[in-house]
């Protein structure tokens, strides 16, 4: 048999080469002329002193001293070459690489922060402390996405990863004080967050009410039962009802002992290590195991799960419940870890930053945890702007996570799709 091949004749139009996306080198060379014009040209002309270490630990590392308009000039030249290499790479038929985002965005955000250091009144900032606070403030936002991925890998939208996390500080404040245990606390929080999902899996799987109300509904439900009671039971009884003590900080021998970043990962409560234990044990199911692979069928293609004697709305349910259980966990995290008591609405909207996390993370359990330590380092820097001094209004911080959600949404930072079946109910038959 011999091999032929096919000639276009002459004349016959020839079909247009594939162009990728410009979204994506567009984005880069706008941030990077916003960063060259505003970080470099309009910076100040001060010094921004970062500390990589504390005054307390045991290897001292110089800091870091850089002029704050010359060094946004630098940074904002590199960020503008990343983006002429992206628009090279269009030009060539071919992708951005997947590495060209995220060097970009880590030099960008460098970029801002010597920006706002050397504008601030005490130009001085410790990036140990800075990355400490991140992370902790980031913990309940990973529960949080966590249970996003397992609902929506499924096919069910949560909406209600607010009414979770509200309902887990709520008990945990609640059982750990009653029962002086903040471990027992933890436990229950995991219950009531299971709980909420629960209500959520009923009736927008067994009854087929619309997910996205259910979750509105739910997230009200709870904010006004918990403020409700918090009212009658906590603020007249705080000693009998309100004083659930703290988890305690548990340092790992050797890796604690790491500098500069042991302090940071491995002096962490009970709750910091089940964070990442989460995140390891929820990726490596979903992608490496046959559960996970009934999981992310009934999510794509229910109807195909369910012909293979896959029971697509009994893995929804289950599922469903173990992400408000894993929800309810970072809800405990507010009243056992960052403060020891209750307050009304302690959540305060993390939920919805947690739902956007997932959505940034493109569903993926890593990269939700990624994107959940970029918001968490927005909510530090926004605290950290007042304590130095700094004329950037505290509330343009604030803004970071949603415009992050909208860059996201939008595709600017590469596409992001959800599962196929994701927010569809499924009826058998």
């Amino acid at each position: 048999m011999s091999a032929t091949t096919t000639v276009p004749r002459s004349g016959s139009t020839a079909l247009p080469a594939f162009r990728p996306s410009l979204k994506v080198p567009v984005s880069l060379g706008v941030l990077a002329l916003i960063a060259l014009v505003f970080f470099g040209f309009l910076g100040s002309d001060k010094t921004a002193e970062m500390k990589i270490s504390d005054a307390g630990d045991a290897v001292a590392v110089p800091a870091l001293m850089i002029p704050g308009q010359v060094g946004g000039i630098v940074l904002g030249i590199l960020l503008l070459a990343m983006a002429a290499y992206s628009i090279y790479r269009w030009t060539q038929g071919e992708k951005s690489p997947k590495w060209l985002p995220i060097a970009f965005a880590v030099v960008f955000v460098f970029a801002l922060l010597v920006w706002i250091v050397a504008g601030a009144r005490q130009p001085s900032i410790s990036l140990a402390g800075l990355v400490a606070g991140s992370v902790t403030l980031a913990v309940p936002l990973v529960f949080g996405s966590l249970s996003g991925v397992l609902c929506e890998r499924v096919g069910v939208v949560n909406i209600a990863i607010e009414g979770q996390l509200l309902g887990g500080a709520f008990t945990a404040a609640l059982v750990a004080t009653m029962t002086g245990s903040p471990y027992i606390g933890l436990i229950a929080a995991a219950a009531a967050g299971a709980v909420v999902s629960m209500v959520l899996a009923v009736f927008s799987i067994k009854y087929l009410v619309n997910q996205i109300i259910v979750g509105v509904v739910l997230n009200v439900l709870v904010s006004g039962l918990t403020g409700f009671l918090y009212g009658t039971l906590m603020v007249p009884n705080k000693e009998q009802f309100n004083t659930p003590g703290r988890l305690d900080i548990l340092p790992i021998p050797l890796l604690s002992d790491i500098p500069i970043i042991g302090p940071i990962l491995f002096e962490q409560s009970i709750a910091g290590y089940l964070m990442y234990i989460a995140v390891a044990v929820v990726w490596f199911g979903l992608f490496k195991t046959r559960w996970g692979l009934r999981v992310r069928a009934v999510g794509e293609h229910p109807q195909a799960a369910d012909t293979l004697g896959i029971n697509v709305n009994a893995t929804r349910f289950w599922n469903v419940t173990l992400g408000g259980a894993i929800a309810g966990i970072g809800g405990a995290v507010f009243t056992l870890v960052t403060i020891d008591s209750f307050t009304k609405d302690i959540s305060g909207g993390r939920g919805f930053i947690a739902l956007a996390a997932l959505i940034f993370g493109r569903w993926n359990p890593i990269g939700a945890f990624l994107a959940s330590l970029l918001f968490g380092f927005a909510y530090n820097l926004q605290s950290i702007l007042g304590i130095i001094g700094t004329p950037v209004p505290s509330q343009f911080m604030a803004m970071l996570p949603y415009l992050v959600t909208i860059f996201a949404v939008a595709g600017l930072v590469g596409k992001s799709r959800p599962p196929a079946a994701s927010g569809i109910p499924y009826v058998k038959g």
